[in-house]
């Protein structure tokens, strides 16, 4: 069955996936709702019988290091797209709507149809991510290196825990998240002298 403009909302798309071929689409979901979305639409895609349509849900993520305020690391994952998850389906009427009526999905990414009729704006008709999106994106997930992210920053007071600068007390000048580096003020020998510190070698003051 086709869905028409009467029988549905204005978000319904108005045809079927011409392709065979399943296909990565991006669905925009509630802000911090990325995991819940995933676990509800998998138990939705086997209770409505749609696994042959609807075969994968991820939420693309990168490795995270957090340094923690005891210069302690943090290991976990940052989302790629926050706000939203992939799915990889064959688009037809069945499955658009499992997806569409999940709770906490706002809407399929796509271009907005201007209505034929009536007020008001038209429908989303899903579009597919192209190939090499998807490529892009998975690729960035498997092979990049842990983001590492410290809430150290210019003018912080610290305390070094380690090294050969260990209890000494300076003042943070720059941070260079990508080296997981600092550079800060030391006195040392009555001097003060900028030094460049690992991020785990440091505790935030105060």
């Amino acid at each position: 069955m086709t869905f028409t403009p009467d029988e549905l909302d204005d978000d319904s798309p108005q045809q079927e996936e011409t392709s065979t071929n399943a296909r990565w689409y991006a669905v925009q979901v509630a802000s911090g709702c990325e995991k819940r979305v995933k676990t509800n639409l998998e138990q939705r895609i086997q209770s409505f019988d749609v696994t042959d349509r609807i075969l994968q849900v991820e939420i693309p993520q990168t490795p995270m290091v957090k340094i923690r305020k005891d210069g302690s690391r943090q290991h976990s994952e940052e989302k790629v797209f926050p706000g939203y998850v992939l799915v990889r389906m064959r688009m037809d009427d069945d499955a658009w709507q499992v997806v569409k009526n999940t709770p906490n999905v706002i809407n399929f990414v796509g271009s907005e149809q201007k209505r034929g009729y009536g007020r008001g704006r038209g429908h989303v008709k899903p579009l597919p991510l192209s190939f090499g999106e998807v490529e892009r994106i998975f690729k960035q997930t498997r092979e990049q290196e842990p983001v590492v992210k410290t809430d150290l920053g210019a003018g912080d007071k610290i305390m070094v825990l380690s090294g050969p600068f260990k209890e000494f007390e300076g003042e943070v000048i720059e941070v260079s998240p990508e080296r997981s580096k600092l550079k800060a003020l030391l006195s040392i020998f009555g001097r003060t002298t900028p030094v460049e510190l690992e991020f785990n070698q440091v505790q935030k003051q105060g």
